[in-house]
Order: structure tokens, then sequence, then C-alpha cells
């Protein structure tokens, strides 16, 4: 194996899990290299279109729509598509999750484990800016890196938590259409990708997981309404991380049932669980996963009884008014929030909440109120078209003040571009980068510093 040391006792488990024969095709799958993938946003671009604007050299992955390989010596984190939020870099069976929750636009979804974010931005981009998504994260470090890809995707519904999964129960109830648990897990899925999990593996094995997953998945039931849509995965191969799990939720929850995952080329069903969905290295081009596709089901009274929530619209601050007459891009004001001159977009489905959770962020952050004027953020910038902004500035990527612009610095326009004055939207290639401010023929930077090209 190639530079990977497991312990005998996994081997032996692999070997009874897969059979003599497929066992030595797993092992021998170590010797291959990793395989590196990316996700196109289909919110901003159809994965057609970008492979018209790419440089990059890409191959499709045959089970994801907008999927691909790249190849391992190409940095497609140092491009200005990357920047423009055009596509996410992700391992090809990890994008598996997220395209087999049946997500639509309107549902109310929580990703319950959701750092770094690669499935939470492709819910998001399922919902196409309708009903919410809460994507959470226990550890608070990892949120942050979590809401940084959910902006600069654009995603505009979204909140973004750090919080326990019995606490998101106790302020949301039964709340959710749609539930994807992601979960913490050994990872033997992943020792060929990531040689350190070798070592997490022996600190904590399947057994330690096991309870935690299964807490987890409690919880989630909970927060599910009737009719509603749980996809359980992990990168991992262990029965009691995996069956097992789906077998205990079905058990104790009678009205929970198991819809059957198709299979496709390489994708295995699950061992004694028929339904399941495995994928293992040695049989597709990606590393190792287990998903499973749980349904609520309706009860008699299961109808949601609709809430009058309606709120009166509120005088805007005359600033805020200013800029948004910039924008053909509708707003509906009554879902305006401002908190200490922070000023938010609320998710349409936002509920009202007594009690705090842990917010990284509610909604769109739209900008401040800073002594008379306002301030546009980041995020606004990345869920707009150009033709949405009445002042726009586009670049290909070619032109080197693309990379300037996002280093953060000054920019001089060109005799022919003219004079700009006022807030602009910069652009690459016809994609939103972030604003910058018009003095003439030179523009101040505005790109938010902690998303600047390194």
């Amino acid at each position: 194996m190639k530079e990977i040391k497991v312990s005998e006792e996994f081997l032996n488990r692999m070997r009874d899990l897969l059979g003599a024969e497929e066992f030595e095709a797993y092992v021998k799958s170590f010797e291959e290299e990793r395989l590196y993938g990316l996700r196109v946003n289909t919110l901003k671009i159809s994965p057609e279109e970008f492979l018209k604007i790419t440089d990059l050299s890409l191959k499709p992955i045959p089970w994801i729509r907008n999927g691909f390989y790249y190849e391992g010596e190409e940095r497609p984190a140092k491009n200005p598509h990357y920047f423009a939020g055009l596509y996410y870099l992700q391992e090809p069976s990890a994008m598996t999750p997220a395209s087999l929750l049946p997500v639509m636009p309107g549902d109310k979804v929580l990703d319950l484990c959701a750092a770094p974010g690669g499935k939470s931005t492709e819910l998001g981009a399922k919902l196409k800016g309708k009903g919410m998504l809460v994507s959470n994260d226990i550890s608070n470090s990892r949120a942050k890196a979590l809401l940084k890809n959910l902006e600069l995707w654009g995603i505009e519904n979204i909140c973004v938590t750090s919080e326990e999964p019995a606490k998101l129960k106790e302020i949301f109830g039964q709340f959710f259409d749609k539930i994807l648990i992601d979960a913490p897990c050994s990872g033997e899925g992943m020792f060929r990708k990531d040689a350190d999990m070798v070592k997490s593996y022996e600190e904590h094995g399947p057994e330690y997981y096991a309870v935690i997953q299964k807490e987890i998945v409690t919880q989630a039931v909970d927060m599910l309404v009737p009719g509603g849509f749980l996809l359980y995965s992990t990168c991992t191969f262990s029965l009691c991380e995996d069956e097992d799990i789906i077998r205990g939720v079905l058990a104790e929850h009678e009205d929970m049932e198991l819809i059957s995952l198709p299979l496709f080329d390489g994708a295995s069903d699950g061992m004694g669980l028929s339904g399941c969905l495995r994928l293992f290295p040695h049989r597709i081009k990606g590393e190792g996963h287990f998903m499973a596709l749980l349904r609520k089901k309706q009860s008699l009274d299961s109808g949601e009884k609709k809430k009058d929530d309606t709120e009166k619209e509120k005088p805007l601050p005359g600033e805020l008014v200013d800029f948004l007459s910039l924008l053909s891009k509708p707003f509906d004001t009554r879902r305006i929030y401002i908190k200490d001159e922070t000023v938010y977009y609320l998710p349409e489905s936002f509920p009202k909440q007594g009690k705090k959770l842990r917010y990284l962020r509610t909604g769109l952050l739209l900008g401040e109120l800073k002594k008379g004027r306002f301030e546009p953020a980041q995020p606004l910038a990345m869920v707009l078209k150009p033709e949405e902004f009445g002042q726009t500035i586009c670049w290909n990527k070619e032109d080197e003040r693309v990379i300037r612009y996002l280093k953060g610095e000054t920019i001089s326009l060109k005799e022919e571009e003219g004079q700009r004055k006022g807030w602009c939207l910069i652009c690459v290639d016809g994609f939103p980068l972030g604003f910058a401010k018009g003095s003439g023929s030179t523009l101040k930077n505005k790109y938010y510093p902690g998303w600047r090209w390194q």
C-alpha cells in the first residue's frame, strides 16, 4: 500500500465485509493517486456554459451532473472564476449526498454538520433563493469557513449557526422539510485521500463515533416535519456507523421509513440493508461513502398550520433607500432587519424566536449604516447579476487588473472606460467579484480583506 499503514484489525474487518477477492481490489486501490473534483455553482452558471469559459482541463464525474475531475497539478483555487463563486473544490464521492437529497425551492433545509460547506453550497443552489437553509457546525472556527463558502457562492437565504443539535431542536422543534447529516465518523473511506485520517482512526474508532451518530440522528428526526426527508451519510465503511445506525432509527421511530436510493454504475447496495448506497474506491473514481435516505410518514393531522407572521413595513433609513434604488433586484423591505447599524435581509421562512441561537449570520448581509451613508457588503455583491446593479465594470479574466482588484489594490480605469463616480460592481467575465467606489478615473477598492488573493 502507498505509504498508508493501517492496522491488521481494520484490514481483517474489510476482508470480512468485502470477501477475499474484492478485498484484494480494495487494497490495490491504495496504490492509485487520489482524485480531485470541482462542482459548478448552478446558481450562477450551467455546467455547459462553464465549460465554454474555463481554461481548466476537466472530465465529467459520471454520477454528478455539475461535477468534474481536474488534474492535481492544476490550481483552480488560484483562478478568478473561483473568487467569483463559480465552483467549489470537493472530493468526487463527497458530492453525492447533497445531490441525492430531494431539495426543492421554498423548502426549509437543515445541514446539521455542515462545515466546511461542500454540501451546504449545493443545497443552497438547489433552493434557488427560495425558502431557508440553516447550515450548522458545532465548531465555531469551522462554522466561520462555512459562512465564507456560502457567501462566496452567492446564497442569500442562509442562517449559519454553531450549536449542539439538541439546542437546535429546542429552538426550532419540528420545522425542517429536508435535513442532511454528513455525520462525524471514523473516516475509513478517506484513508487514501488523507493519511492523517489513519492516525485519527487509531485514537477514535467506529464504536466511539457510533454513539455520537445515534444521538445526532435522534435529534434530527425530531426536527423533521411529516413528509420530510432526511439523508444520512458518512465517509466510512463500518457497519456500526452505517447500516446499524439506520436500523436503529427505523426500530425506534415507527414514523420513519427507508427510501431506496438509485444505484448507478460502480455504486453498491447497502450491506444487509437494501436501499442504502455505498461507494468504494475500487469500484468508482472517488473515495468511500455511505448514504441512506429516510422519510417521515405523513400523519392524518399533519397539515401545516399557517401562522400569520406578516410584518408591517417599517420605514428604512434614507441612505439605505438611496442605495437600494441602484438595484433592480427586488427586496421585500419587510424582511430587512437592522441591528447595531448592520443591515440584513432575512430568509422568507425565518421564524420568530424567543430564545437565541449562536448565529454567525442571519440571512444576507447587505451592509453597514455609517454616519449618514450606506456601505454595501461583500456578500451582497455575490448574489447580484451585473444587470441588477446601476454601475458595473466588467473585465475579462486575462486583464491584470482582476488579480490586482482581488489583492485589494486601488485600480485606474482606462480612458475608454470613462469616468466613474460612486459605487461600482466589479465583475470578471460577467460574474461579480465585489464592490469598488469610483472617483473619476480611479476605483477605491472595497474588496473584503478576509477574502483577498494571497
